[in-house]
């Protein structure tokens, strides 16, 4: 590892300062903050980038969760407890700590990640913050990564303790959208950087023809996610709006009133008496009318005549 520069140290001690930890590795410390993309426009020069930390700080992180989580749901089964532990650390959450951090303004970039935004991007700077938990935790092991992410994790523990954490953005837009416009949201994948095993998608998803969210994942379902969270977010600031006009083609007719019954007219009775006019009956729904009885018949029963 080649001497770090005044720059680099000066970068390494405002990190230590942040995440309240020594961080006596510097050469550790600076390749947490080491982007790919800057060590291909330093070949040769000795610089490590920080995927390798960025493995070990998943890992870690997954651990302190996990512990909490078997702690507090001793009788929760172990689908529960992963989509749990899934929820209060995914991509947003840790591109939160590192925002709230402000890791993005320490990281070593390449030019065109410097030009396309990469020190705001959620997906470059959760992967930042797990190599930072890496090296936290090769300084001062659990113990120094709990002090460090305890204080971001309080408030989506609180909600997992309480039942009322739902960080499932997809199946919250889905349902607003049927709620609000009788539509479906739709997912396009824009972009996929980097090589087929460490592969960052990019995903768009679309409302009635526009774009709501884009969002960044290590895979599609976290791209999607991402995604969804910010349309919902768009969502939840627009004005409640009447039903589109599909809506109301789409609503069934209503029927004609029905007709009044037909009255026969006054008929004059032979005897001279005062005309009565005839009564009408409705059938009852769904029946048919009786048949009149014929007046004055009666069967009678053939006898057989004897010979």
């Amino acid at each position: 590892m080649p001497e770090l520069s005044v720059e680099d140290r000066d970068r390494v001690a405002r990190l230590a300062e942040r995440v309240r930890a020594p961080l006596v590795d510097r050469a550790t410390a600076l390749a947490a903050l080491t982007h790919k993309s800057w060590v291909n426009e330093h070949r040769g020069e000795g610089f490590e980038d920080n995927e390798r930390l960025e493995f070990l700080g998943d890992a870690v992180i997954d651990l302190l969760v996990s512990e909490y989580l078997m702690t507090h749901f001793p009788l929760a089964r172990e689908g529960d407890l992963s989509k749990l532990r899934a929820a209060v650390v995914d991509e947003p959450g840790l591109a939160g700590i590192g925002r709230a951090l402000q890791i993005g303004e320490l990281l070593r970039l390449g030019r065109g990640e410097e030009l396309t935004g990469g020190r705001d991007k959620a997906s470059l700077v959760a992967d930042a913050m797990e190599a930072v938990i890496a090296a936290v935790f090769l300084d001062g092991g659990l113990a120094a990564v709990h002090r460090l992410i305890d204080p971001f994790l309080e408030e989506s523990y609180s909600r997992a303790v309480n039942g009322s954490i739902d960080r499932d953005f997809k199946t919250q837009l889905q349902e607003q959208a049927q709620a609000r416009y009788r539509s479906s949201p739709r997912y396009r994948v824009v972009a996929e950087v980097g090589p087929d095993h460490s592969k960052t998608f990019e995903i768009e998803v679309e409302l009635r023809g526009e774009v709501l969210g884009r969002g960044s994942g290590r895979s599609k379902k976290d791209a999607e996610q991402a995604a969804a969270r910010l349309a919902v977010e768009a969502l939840a600031a627009l004005p409640l709006e009447s039903a589109p006009a599909s809506t109301e083609a789409a609503r069934a007719p209503e029927l004609p009133p029905e007709p009044p019954p037909v009255v026969e007219p006054a008929v004059a009775s032979p005897r001279g008496r005062k005309a009565k006019t005839a009564k009408v009956r409705k059938a009852p729904a769904g029946k048919a009318p009786r048949k009149a009885k014929a007046g004055g018949t009666r069967k009678i029963a053939a006898r057989r005549v004897r010979d």
